[in-house]
């Protein structure tokens, strides 16, 4: 009896080991279609990353989450490292997806998701951390320029990873400056240079550094600065008449543009005071003549001056009788003598087309054509005609 239950015993212990084999063979033959997939992730320096592990076909095997030191972050649904910035956001069979957050340049690497089948298989993902550039600064302004000095302005930004682009711009308009790249460490530094002859036109133009980089896509990094530039006053007069008559009151204005404004202008007239203040009066940069007469005919001159410089303008004036002005106007004299160039050119066309065409007018006469004429009859002519063939080389044109 005894010896029957150890064998019945035995019997069944052989079938377990069977039967474990058979499910382990099993399962390792189902396993054969399953295959986790992972894909690359590229974000932001600073941003979070999401790595996901899927496995389409899963007979309740495991799912793990490696980094590129081979540390294991998670096991499952089991957090594995301590690290406060990576966090499960989905644990199944099917799926295991973690975040890191506040990612750095130093978590760039290969991880690694394997799914523990016989044998283990695994699908690796790059995570590519994209270097954010800093804000960039411009240097080299100097406030004031002056008028055709040379400045240089430079832009720097630095962290960017891979090297960021840099851009000027005059208002809106883009110009060229010379880059330059270093590198440090895994991020670059990146230098623009923008050289300037500055002049007058220069004075209150924004000149923009623009940093432009992936990882700040669609927006980006850019500062201004407002040039400032000095210069000598230019003069210019303008007077309220064009023809000034005796009677009449005369304006001239000295527009003077300076940076910075002119001092308040100085007139003069043929080099000397201007010599009748009852008449002349002088309001800011306004000289107003009242009553002309020809008294004030001359040469009117306008100064104006700043810490830069000094410029000055002149005026001749002439002051017009309205009754000789109103009998012969200068426009009328101008007009009559365009007209009567025209008609003198008109007509010599005519008289020397009329020779050209009396020249070549009339009819002339050849040997040939004289005999055609002392003939009687046709015949007579073609014979007359024929006989004058031989002296062919004698032939003459006379012109009638």
């Amino acid at each position: 009896m005894i010896l029957k239950q150890h064998f019945l015993f035995a019997l069944y212990s052989v079938c377990g080991i069977i039967l474990k084999v058979a499910a382990v063979k099993s399962r390792a033959r189902g396993s054969q279609g399953q295959f986790p997939i992972a894909q690359n992730v590229t974000v932001a320096e600073g941003s979070v990353a999401n790595m996901t592990c899927r496995v389409e076909h899963n007979d309740n095997t495991s799912l793990q989450w490696s980094n590129p030191a081979q540390q294991t972050l998670f096991f499952g649904d089991k957090k594995a490292l301590r690290d406060n910035r990576i966090e499960l956001v989905r644990a199944s069979w099917q799926e295991l997806t973690i975040s890191i957050g506040e990612v750095s340049l130093s978590d760039e690497g290969q991880y690694t998701c394997s799914l523990f089948t016989m044998p283990v298989k695994t699908a690796k993902a790059f995570l590519t951390v994209l270097g954010v550039p800093e804000k960039p600064e411009i240097a080299g302004i100097t406030k004031p320029a002056k008028e055709g000095e040379e400045i240089t302005l430079t832009c720097v930004t630095s962290g960017s990873k891979p090297a960021a682009d840099i851009r000027w711009f005059r208002n809106e308009k883009e110009v060229q400056g010379a880059k330059e790249v270093n590198a440090s460490g895994k991020t670059f530094t990146v230098r623009s240079v923008l050289q300037l002859k500055v002049d007058r036109n220069d004075d209150g133009v924004a000149y923009t550094c623009r940093v432009d980089h992936v990882s700040l896509t669609p927006s980006s990094h850019q500062v201004t600065e407002v040039l400032e530039v000095h210069y000598a006053p230019r003069v210019e007069i303008t007077p309220s008449l064009t023809f000034p008559q005796e009677g009449q009151y005369l304006k001239l204005e000295c527009v003077s543009k300076g940076n910075p404004s002119p001092k308040p202008v100085l007139w003069t007239k043929d080099g000397g005071e201007l010599p009748d203040m009852d008449r002349m009066i002088v309001e800011g940069q306004e000289l107003t003549i009242m009553a002309l007469n020809k008294t004030d005919n001359g040469t009117y001159r306008c100064e104006a001056s700043n810490d830069l410089g000094t410029n000055m303008a002149e005026y001749v004036l002439f002051v017009y009788d309205p009754n000789a002005l109103t009998q012969a106007g200068p426009d009328h004299a101008v007009i009559g003598g365009v007209v009567a160039v025209v008609v003198f050119i008109t007509l010599c066309l005519i008289i020397v087309l009329g020779r050209y065409l009396a020249r070549h007018k009339g009819t002339y006469l050849t040997h040939e054509a004289k005999g055609a004429e002392d003939a009687p009859d046709a015949d007579t002519a073609i014979i007359n005609a024929e006989g004058n063939q031989a002296h062919a080389e004698e032939k003459k044109e006379y012109f009638i």
